[in-house]
């Protein structure tokens, strides 16, 4: 796919320029050292700032946001930052929230020229979506291009976001990794791990794989090296936070 740039922010914040479009997805610009409550008994302190600062990077046509219930997706920050925009898209329960375009899996909308697909995304096992809430990907396509950037958003491996490797062709698969886990519920996963981003790669066959939301935050549990060792060497795109990375 030509003509697109990713700079990795920070978290899962990242800018993404695709199509003539410019594109921040999940802002998150709070200064580091703050703990924010995740409800239920759960919280996570922030350990590291983002790479810019919202004022450095320049005019956006739009907010892609996978949810709004969390700080490491929406912190204080970024939501400065929604209304300055012209527009902003996320779950349906989100968009009550905020005022903006709400999509459900798989309803489209565009911006600029780049239609935008949500896609199907669980933010923990099943027992915890009443708890933790709605959350989404994004499937974004430049025109004239018969595959996507796929944005998975906060979401485990489950049979919602295997559709993805059945109904869309995706060139640049950008991955919220970081095995989120909680000490009060245990084992329980709420983001993939490099294992289970894997195997969600040999169905979905990205010709590039980009990870993010794997670092600056107490609740990951899996950095780069073990995401990087679940892995083909070299199978992984590792971005400088902070860099633009072009692929013409």
């Amino acid at each position: 796919m030509t003509g697109l740039a990713i700079t990795h922010i920070g978290g899962p914040t990242t800018l993404i320029e695709l199509g003539g479009v410019r594109l921040l997805v999940d802002p998150t610009f709070d200064a580091p050292g703050r703990r924010y409550s995740f409800g239920w008994g759960t919280s996570s302190r922030k350990t590291a700032g983002p790479a810019l600062p919202p004022s450095s990077l320049g005019a956006l046509d739009g907010i892609l946001l996978t949810h709004d219930q969390h700080a490491d997706n929406l912190d204080d920050a970024g939501r400065e930052l929604l209304p300055s925009v012209p527009v902003v898209v996320t779950t349906p329960a989100g968009a009550r929230r905020l005022n903006c375009v709400g999509l459900t899996p798989w309803q489209r909308t565009t911006i600029g020229d780049v239609e935008i697909t949500a896609t199907p995304s669980r933010h923990g096992p099943a027992w915890s979506v009443p708890i933790v809430g709605p959350t989404t990907g994004f499937a974004l396509r430049p025109p004239g291009s018969s595959s996507v950037v796929w944005i998975s958003g906060d979401t485990v491996v489950f049979p919602g976001v295997l559709e993805v490797a059945s109904r869309l062709t995706v060139d640049t698969a950008v991955l919220h990794l970081g095995k989120v886990q909680f000490g009060l519920t245990g084992p329980a996963r709420f983001t993939m791990t490099g294992r289970d981003a894997s195997s969600l790669c040999s169905f979905i066959k990205p010709r590039r794989i980009v990870p993010v939301h794997y670092e600056g935050w107490s609740h990951f549990h899996e950095g780069r090296a073990q995401i990087d060792a679940a892995f083909p060497p070299g199978a992984m795109t590792w971005l400088t936070p902070g860099v633009r990375t072009a692929w013409e």
